[in-house]
C-alpha cells in the first residue's frame, strides 16, 4: 500500500486521515486573525494548519503591481487582495511558534523560488503545492530538491498535465501524494467528481482530496471513499472580503467534518469480517429466539414439527436447526417451554480431561455455584465477586487448589478506579479494594498456596479522552502503595479500549498497551491477570500487532484469563469464534503453565457449556502449536 510520511504521521491507506485546515489569506493579513484561525482549528481536532508564501515581485510583471487595472478582471480583482493580505516574515515565525505551542503541524505552499526558501527555513515537514503549480515544473523541481515530501494539488489541469507532473515526480525519485481538487471557490456539487479518485490511485501514490464546496459531506465521503487526506479552506466568517471566504468553512463547521470524518473512520471497518458487538450480544439474548417445546415429551418420544415451536430469549437451539431436531428421538424430558439444546442433536459436551493443555486451568465461579462446578475437577478457581458479595462469608470447604479472587468493578453506578483524578472516587475505590483484600486473606487459608488477587486498575472516562496519562499512572502507583495486601499476590488486569460498562460509551486512557503496562509493572515489582480479549480489542484499536504486544507482556504474567474478541468491544467471545488465531497465540505463550481460566460470556450457563468448549479449543490449538 502506498504511503508517505509527514513528520511523525504516516499517510495512506489503514493510516487515520491526515486533515489539514487551509488557513490561505484567510487571516486577511492580520496575525490575530491567523492566530484565532489557529485555535479554530486546534479546537476542531485537525492535524495541521497552512498558509501561503509568495514574493508577488517574482510572481507578477511590475506594471501589474503598479497598477492591477492594466490586466484582465480577475487579476484586477485578486492582485490587489494579496499585496494587502501578505504577512511578514516575522509573523511567519510567531505563527511557527504558536503552532509548536497549540501542538499542531505547521503548512505552507510557496509559490516560488524564494518562498521555498523561506517556508524550508520554517522547518516545514512537507511542502503544498497549489493546483495552480501543479504544471510549473521548474518549481516543482526546486521543491524535490528540498528532500521533503510534497502535496500535489490537481485541480484546474488537464489529464496528460497530471500525467506529466507525475511522471517528472518519479523520475525524480520524489516522495508525493496527490490530491483530487476542483478549483471552482466556491465548486459545485454535480462538478466535483469524487470518484476521480479512483483514477488517481492507479499512480501507486497517496490520495487524498482538497476540496472548495459548500457544507461538509462532501468532505466526509471522500475520507470514507479512501482519501488519506482532506484539505478544506478555514475562515472565520463567510461573508468576509477575499477570494477564498466563500468557500471556507466556520469554526463550527469544520469541526463538524473533522467530527465526522473520524466517526466514518470508525465505522468503515475492515470489511473482512464479520462480528458481534457486545451491545448485539446482549440483545441477541433478550430478542433472538430458540427451539422450544410445545408441550412436556419424555424420553424416548420422536420429535414431530407439532411439538417444537420458536420463542425466546435465544438461549438453546438456534431456529436454523429446526429441520435437523424433526425426526430426532429424545434421550431425555423436556417441560413445556423448555429449549432444546445441542445435546438434543447428539452432540454431547464433555470436557477431554486427558487431553488439556498443561496449564493449572479453572473457572470463574460464585459462591453459591462453586461446590457445582467441582464435579469437573479444576485445577483452581477463580471468584468474581460483586460489591454486595463481600459482605458475605466464606460459605466453606477446603480445596487442595490455588485461589484467585477478583475484585469488584463497580459499586452501584461507580466505577472502581484507582487512577482517578477526583480523590474522593479514587479513596472510594481503594476502600472496595481494599475490602476484596481482605476477603480473599480469610479465604485462603481454605486453599493451596499464597492466593491471588485481580482487580481493574480504571483510567476510565465517557466521551472526551483524558490526555494527562503520567497522572493516570502515578495515580494508579500512589494507589497501590497505599494498599496493604500482605500475603496476596495482587494483580492489575490490561483493559480493553471500549469496556461496557453501563451500557455507555467508555473509554480507557491507559493500562492497555503491553509496553507501557511492561514498564509500569517492573517499577513496582508486580506481574499482572493477562486478559487476551482485552488485549486483542486494544490491539484491533491501536492498529499494533496483537501476538509481538503478547511476547512482551508475557514474561510479567501471573494468571490467564482466555477468551476470544472481536472489532473494538466485541469481548469474551467463545474461543475459535473471533479474530484471534490460537495456534499461532500459544506459539508465542507455549512456555506459560501458570493459572488460567477462560472467561467466556455466559459461559457458566448449562452446566459450564461454554467453559468446557473453551478449554477443549484451547487444548486443541496449544497442542497444534506444540507441534510446530
Amino acid at each position: 500500500m502506498p504511503e508517505m510520511k509527514i513528520g511523525d504521521r504516516l499517510i495512506g491507506d489503514g493510516h487515520p486521515t491526515f486533515i489539514i485546515a487551509e488557513i490561505g489569506v484567510n487571516h486577511n493579513g492580520i496575525l490575530q486573525y491567523a492566530f484565532d484561525l489557529i485555535d479554530a482549528a486546534v479546537d476542531a481536532g485537525a492535524d495541521a494548519v497552512k498558509f501561503q508564501k509568495r514574493t508577488l515581485e517574482d510572481l507578477y510583471p511590475q506594471k501589474y503591481l503598479d497598477n492591477a487595472n492594466v490586466g484582465e478582471k480577475n487579476l484586477n480583482y485578486l492582485l490587489p487582495i494579496l499585496q494587502q493580505v501578505e504577512l511578514s516574515e516575522s509573523d511567519f515565525y510567531r505563527l511557527v511558534d504558536y503552532c509548536e505551542e497549540k501542538g499542531i503541524t505547521f503548512m505552507s505552499s510557496a509559490f516560488d523560488r524564494e518562498s521555498v526558501d523561506f517556508v524550508e527555513k520554517l522547518g516545514v515537514p512537507a511542502f503544498k503545492v497549489a493546483s495552480a503549480d501543479m504544471i510549473n515544473l521548474p518549481l516543482i523541481d526546486y521543491l524535490v530538491d528540498k528532500g521533503k515530501p510534497l502535496i500535489v494539488s490537481t485541480g484546474m489541469s488537464r489529464m496528460e498535465e497530471v500525467d506529466t507532473t507525475v511522471d517528472f515526480l518519479k523520475e525524480r525519485g520524489a516522495d508525493f501524494a496527490l490530491l483530487h481538487c476542483n478549483s471552482a471557490y466556491p465548486a459545485s456539487f454535480p462538478d466535483i467528481n469524487l470518484r476521480f479518485m479512483d483514477r488517481l490511485r492507479e499512480y501507486g501514490v497517496p490520495v487524498g482530496y482538497s476540496g472548495h464546496e459548500r457544507g461538509i459531506a462532501v468532505s466526509t465521503v471522500a475520507s470514507a471513499l479512501g482519501a488519506c487526506i482532506v484539505e478544506r479552506h478555514i475562515t472565520l466568517d463567510r461573508t468576509m472580503d477575499g477570494p477564498d471566504h466563500a468557500a471556507s468553512l466556520e469554526p463550527h463547521g469544520f469541526r463538524k467534518m473533522v467530527r465526522d470524518i473520524r466517526q466514518v473512520a470508525e465505522a468503515m471497518g475492515t470489511g473482512k469480517e464479520k462480528y458481534f458487538t457486545m451491545g448485539e450480544i446482549l440483545n441477541r439474548e433478550v430478542l433472538a429466539k430458540s427451539l422450544v417445546a410445545t408441550r412436556d415429551i419424555e424420553s424416548g418420544e420422536k420429535l414431530t414439527r407439532e411439538m417444537i415451536v420458536v420463542k425466546g430469549p435465544g438461549q438453546g437451539l438456534s431456529p436454523q436447526r429446526y429441520t435437523d431436531l424433526v425426526g430426532r428421538v429424545m434421550k431425555r424430558p423436556l417441560k413445556q417451554d423448555e429449549p432444546f439444546l445441542e445435546q438434543d442433536l447428539g452432540q454431547r459436551i464433555t470436557l477431554d480431561v486427558e487431553h488439556t493443555l498443561p496449564m493449572a486451568w479453572g473457572l470463574v465461579v460464585r459462591f453459591d455455584d462453586y461446590n457445582e462446578t467441582m464435579r469437573l475437577n479444576p485445577r483452581m478457581l477463580e471468584f468474581h465477586f460483586t460489591d454486595k458479595d463481600l459482605d458475605d462469608p466464606y460459605p466453606g470447604g477446603d480445596f487442595d487448589i490455588p485461589l484467585v479472587v477478583h475484585a469488584p468493578e463497580f459499586w452501584g453506578n461507580h466505577l472502581v478506579d484507582l487512577c482517578s483524578f477526583d480523590e474522593t472516587h479514587r479513596k472510594a475505590s481503594l476502600e472496595l479494594v481494599q475490602k476484596a483484600v481482605y476477603v480473599t486473606r480469610d479465604m485462603a487459608p481454605h486453599f493451596k498456596g499464597k492466593p491471588k488477587m485481580i482487580f481493574h486498575p480504571g483510567a476510565a472516562s465517557l466521551d472526551d479522552p483524558i490526555q494527562d496519562r503520567k497522572r493516570l499512572y502515578d495515580n494508579l502507583r500512589r494507589s497501590i502503595e497505599e494498599l496493604d495486601f500482605e500475603g496476596i499476590e495482587l494483580l492489575p488486569e490490561n483493559l480493553p479500549p471500549h469496556p461496557w460498562y453501563f451500557g455507555g460509551q467508555w473509554l480507557t486512557n491507559a493500562f492497555m498497551d503491553a509496553y507501557e503496562i511492561r514498564d509500569f509493572l517492573k517499577s513496582m515489582d508486580l506481574t499482572i491477570c493477562y486478559d487476551s480479549s482485552h488485549h486483542k480489542l486494544y490491539c484491533n484499536w491501536a492498529q499494533v500487532d496483537f501476538y509481538e504486544q503478547v511476547e512482551v507482556i508475557l514474561p510479567y504474567t501471573s494468571h490467564l484469563h482466555l477468551a476470544d474478541a472481536s472489532g473494538l468491544d466485541g469481548e469474551g467471545i467463545q474461543v475459535g469464534e473471533g479474530s484471534i488465531d490460537w495456534v499461532r497465540f500459544f506459539e508465542v505463550a507455549k512456555t506459560y503453565h501458570g493459572t488460567m481460566i477462560p472467561e467466556i460470556w455466559r459461559g457458566h450457563q448449562r452446566g459450564g457449556e461454554g467453559f468446557i468448549i473453551a478449554i477443549n479449543r484451547l487444548s486443541k490449538a496449544y497442542f497444534q502449536a506444540a507441534e510446530k
